[in-house]
């Protein structure tokens, strides 16, 4: 273990270390260079930085986890993606770079008026604060612990939330200095050196895990062959009706969480603001969309085999305690040399910080530009405007650090969980920027009643949905009036934005219609020439997410 644990402190070092040698001598001065690199990253650095700040535990942990109890069918939470980024690339990217904005609530701003920008960027800092990085850090802490097992380390009967706040406050101390003093053009390049580490390592503990399975003269195909002779379904792609992701809920709340997340969430599409030009900007989606159409190999396949591990191996079991959460850190602490061990585990810190200081980038940048210096103080320097997202990063840093273990420890499904709170901002914010985009007439206001109706509906069937727990396994179920109604909560979300999308639609061409139609910004920060071969290379991959999904449900 103490191999483990050196090396695990040896690959931590090494990153923050080649990333401060990258980055020295660059310039914060400017609310440019600070929150979005100067507008000066490549396709590379942008793929490098898209993964990995999508790619952290609630992938490796909670998706992982998903697979161990559902199979195969919750690679639509990665697969999927590979489209919506196409999307991105293809459509939305050229608007937002000739628009020249620094976030989302800015393009808002530009379409429907400053009170739409107020609203939405609040909106972005808060979900990020009580949703995006406590599920970062609590999945990330989970995950450690059984890596590097942890409790060893600590007084017999200290107790698991003990760990976990500690593991969370370490993260968050290490996620926060990147955010804080790097700015973006840091959290990229750390995110692209830890991305060649979670890429190695993911797919070493694939190989790994997959030789468990196999004997001396078992292939591939035989070791792939006991799981579903074992489980039937463990490979199926349409997911059953009983299941989270049903194959039904692919055409609604899955695609949308799915397409709002790729295409205009802030936290995300931040990187893609600092291409150099648009043709880079293209490179490093599409890029990045390759990569998440193969992802499943990573964050899917380990879970499946864990799944099957567990029926077959008892000391194996005992270590996941029927615990899906611990299935992937067990998996990784049993297949791996100790060496590896540390080293992956180092790449796992990495992925989370990744997470954890993107979202703080983010929300600085939303704080500095859309309500500090908008709102309290127009006539700040830009000095002041760097110091007060330095300052917000670290308020919210220690908010979601309180939030972490108090709002996800002891639920059991935490991925599907952190995708119903997603949902809540996710549908409403997407109904009024897809109004927003083929609809000319509909103002600011129509916008403001679309996401306050928004709000409260995804509030109430998202909270007051009829959760139980379950007295006999302490899960927690939903057999309320959402799921009786609508299948699934996934149903309700596609209902909503629909009822959403009418609704503006009515108000802004009915009661608060514009003068006149909406014309678009012309800023061209960048230079906006694409990638010539930016549709063909769309096409292959929109077409490559098709046939997995039907060679699945065929065979």
């Amino acid at each position: 273990m103490t191999l483990t644990i050196v090396t695990f402190l040896f690959f931590t070092i090494l990153v923050a270390v080649l990333t401060w040698w990258v980055v020295r001598g660059s310039r914060q001065e400017t609310d440019t260079d600070y929150f979005l690199a100067g507008r000066s990253l490549t396709g590379g650095f942008i793929a490098g930085s898209l993964l990995l700040t999508n790619l952290s535990t609630e992938q490796l942990i909670g998706l992982n986890a998903g697979a161990f109890k559902e199979g195969l069918s919750v690679m639509a939470w990665e697969v999927i993606a590979g489209c919506s980024l196409v999307v991105l690339g293809l459509f939305f990217l050229p608007r937002y770079l000739r628009a020249g904005i620094a976030t989302i609530p800015q393009f808002f701003e530009q379409r429907y008026g400053g009170g739409v920008r107020s609203v939405t960027a609040i909106l972005f800092i808060v979900a990020y604060t009580l949703v995006l990085l406590p599920f970062a850090l609590y999945t990330g802490a989970k995950g450690l612990i059984g890596m590097l097992e942890l409790p060893n380390y600590f007084p017999a009967g200290t107790e698991e939330l003990t760990i976990i706040w500690t593991v969370v406050i370490f993260i968050a101390v290490v996620g926060g200095a990147y955010a804080i003093f790097g700015g973006l053009k840091a959290v990229a390049v750390s995110d692209t050196f830890n991305g060649v580490g979670l890429l190695t390592g993911g797919l070493l503990i694939t190989v790994f895990s997959l030789q468990a399975l196999m004997g001396p003269e078992d292939s591939l195909w035989t070791a792939l062959g006991k799981i579903k002779a074992q489980n039937p379904d463990a490979f199926q792609s349409m997911g059953k009706l009983d299941e989270d992701v049903s194959w039904p809920t692919l055409f609604t709340g899955v695609l949308l969480l799915n397409f709002f997340y790729w295409c205009s969430n802030q936290q995300i599409i931040q990187r893609t603001f600092a291409a150099k030009n648009l043709a880079e900007g293209q490179k490093g989606v599409l890029m990045a969309a390759f990569f998440k159409v193969l992802a499943p190999l990573v964050l899917v396949l380990p879970g499946i085999v864990a799944a099957y591990l567990v029926t077959q191996d008892p000391e194996f079991a005992a270590k996941v305690g029927g615990d899906a959460n611990k299935s992937y850190g067990a998996l990784v602490s049993t297949v791996l040399p100790a060496w590896l061990v540390g080293f992956f585990a180092a790449v796992v810190v990495g992925a989370i910080l990744s997470t954890f200081n993107s979202v703080l980038n983010s929300a600085a940048t939303l704080f500095s530009l859309d309500v500090y210096k908008r709102l309290l103080r127009p006539t700040a320097s830009m000095k002041e405007v760097v110091l007060t997202g330095q300052f917000c990063s670290l308020l919210v840093a220690v908010l979601a650090v309180v939030a972490a273990p108090n709002i996800f420890h002891g639920r059991d499904g935490v991925f599907g969980f952190f995708q119903k709170l997603n949902g809540v901002y996710f549908i409403p914010l997407l109904a009024i920027m897809m109004v927003g985009l083929f609809n000319r007439w509909a103002d600011g206001r129509s916008a403001l009643v679309t996401l306050l109706v928004g709000l409260i509906a995804m509030s109430v069937g998202t909270f007051f949905s009829g959760e139980v727990k379950n007295p006999e396994t302490g899960a927690v179920e939903v057999t309320g009036w959402v799921v009786d109604v609508f299948q699934s909560p996934y149903h309700y979300m596609g209902c909503v934005f629909v009822v959403l999308v009418i609704l503006q639609c009515v108000l802004g061409q009915q009661v608060f219609r514009r003068a006149a139609p909406y014309q678009s910004e012309d800023v061209r920060a960048v230079d906006l020439t694409p990638w010539p071969l930016a549709p063909f290379v769309g096409a292959v991959l929109v077409a490559t997410v098709i046939g997995i999904y039907v060679y699945f449900a065929v065979f």
